[in-house]
């Protein structure tokens, strides 16, 4: 059983919306961020839609990986952190009482600055979530490991070396085996937080084209500092400053026509 054949089995309301449909993957409705007393996010109104690449641009501590990391909800993870408003993911309510955070998680994959490789196996690296899930019969789990490093543009690279740790790879290739590790528990979104950002322009040229591949499948959102990256991967770009969306459109408005004196002069190097 592929990853598509998979999600043929989803119930409707779990399925992602199919290209064309108007349903965004991810929406923001007045959604507001505290640390303790001190509030970092504030009335974010904002639409993703879906099998498309979102880049989320602006400087250090606007608010863009708070955003990114409450999608899925890592951001339970840090002391005295509240939220107010609506964040919805393919449909359901990321906030709901009684979410089922494990399957929240195998929905909204996060790919994280740096490589984060788990201290196994190339192979286990990927067979790790459908295994612990119960995602597919254990005897299915090679075809879904070959798949997801396939789609991670990264089989031909490791096919060899499976059983070897994955540890030892280079760390473009680490990062893209974090990917595929992400693609193995079939989401329909996929978060990166800079990923790019630790690597060399040669395997940052390659993750880009793995993102441009994948969005014809994914939901994918990305936030980097790299101008010129989210110029060549994203159909459309927010702006965020001091915890507010300042501009949000397709990307090539954004970078050429900005609406707002603050976005133009972030893009242009006057300040961030």
């Amino acid at each position: 059983m592929n990853l598509d054949q998979r999600r043929a089995t989803l119930a409707p309301s779990e399925r992602v919306s199919e290209p064309g449909e108007s349903r965004p993957a991810i929406e923001a409705r007045d959604f507001a961020v505290w640390y303790g007393k001190r509030q970092v996010l504030g009335g974010i109104n904002l639409e993703f839609a879906a099998r498309a690449v979102t880049a989320i641009i602006g400087p250090s501590g606007s608010g863009k990986s708070t955003f990114l990391r409450c999608i899925n909800r890592m951001n339970d993870l840090v002391l005295d952190c509240r939220v107010s408003g609506e964040l919805i993911a393919d449909g359901k309510s990321v906030y709901a009482t009684g979410i089922d955070l494990v399957k929240h998680r195998q929905q909204v994959g996060m790919v994280f600055q740096r490589p984060n490789p788990f201290p196994k196996s190339v192979y286990d690296n990927v067979a790790y979530g459908p295994a612990l899930n119960a995602l597919v019969p254990r005897r299915e789990l090679p075809e879904v490991v070959e798949n997801c490093l396939r789609k991670a543009a990264l089989w031909d690279e490791v096919k060899d070396r499976l059983d070897q740790p994955a540890t030892g790879l280079s760390g473009g290739q680490q990062q893209r085996l974090c990917i595929a590790r992400a693609l193995a528990n079939a989401p329909s979104i996929l978060l990166m937080d800079e990923p790019c950002s630790a690597l060399d322009p040669i395997a940052t040229a390659r993750i880009e084209e793995l993102i441009i591949e994948l969005k014809s499948e994914y939901t994918i959102v990305i936030v980097t500092h790299n101008m010129q990256q989210a110029g060549r991967v994203a159909d459309q770009t927010a702006f965020f400053d001091g915890g507010t969306l300042v501009e949000f459109g397709d990307t090539d408005q954004i970078f050429t026509t900005p609406v707002h004196e603050r976005t133009e002069a972030y893009i242009t190097g006057r300040f961030g």
